[in-house]
């Protein structure tokens, strides 16, 4: 990754044709969503859910929604302000019920790691304040062996010089919730990142993973 360019805004979007939010779902609604990350915190927070898999493109998805296949759907606001859908956003989800995905709403630019040429013509597209949050975020994912299949989700932020890295692994069922977090300079980013993963290793993360990787 050569360049990422600025961050877009990385929260989940809650989207509802009854409802106006994810707190005034009723028991046993039933949520569309295919993200184990998301699945495992939105039963966290509230057990009497249904989560159902919706898969499809963004158009496929909201037809099924409009079409009473579902009660709620999750979706990413970046993707949806992108596609120039943001109207169609009910509320958004806060961090403390859904953290993104990591580098959730960052967009990268790759090319090969000897295209040095390549490399310096991209290097001023290169946004710094997310370029750490990034090395961060993914310091974590690594550490823990993450991927887009497993329910982890990280989400950096800078305040001034200091950068703050939460982090989350989770049941998909919503049975327990590794949380942990991290404070420190924001150019040492991925020592951060790798320092949380540590510490939340050590707390239970690699065994829920194991877990779910053993399904």
């Amino acid at each position: 990754i050569a360049a990422v360019l600025e961050r877009e805004d990385p929260r989940d979007a809650f989207l509802s044709v009854r409802h106006a939010s994810f707190e005034a779902l009723p028991p046993a609604a039933r949520i569309g969503s295919s993200s184990l990350r998301r699945q495992c915190q939105l039963l966290y927070r509230r057990r009497d859910l249904t989560v159902l898999p919706l898969r499809g493109n963004v158009d496929t998805r909201l037809r099924k929604l409009a079409a009473g296949e579902f009660d709620a759907v999750i979706l990413a606001v970046a993707g949806l302000k992108r596609l120039g859908l943001a109207d169609r956003i009910t509320a958004i989800l806060d961090l403390e019920t859904s953290l993104p995905a990591i580098t959730q709403g960052v967009i990268g630019i790759e090319c090969r790691t000897d295209a040095i040429a390549i490399r310096e013509l991209v290097a001023p597209l290169n946004h710094a304040a997310t370029w750490q949050r990034t090395q961060a975020e993914r310091a974590l994912n690594q550490a823990l062996s993450g991927s887009c299949v497993v329910p982890l989700a990280g989400y950096a932020e800078l305040h001034g010089e200091q950068l703050r890295l939460r982090g989350r692994v989770g049941m998909p069922d919503g049975s327990r919730m590794i949380e942990g977090e991290i404070r420190g300079p924001a150019v040492q980013a991925e020592t951060l990142g790798r320092k949380l993963a540590e510490d939340m290793l050590a707390r239970g993360a690699g065994e829920v993973l194991r877990h779910v990787a053993g399904r």
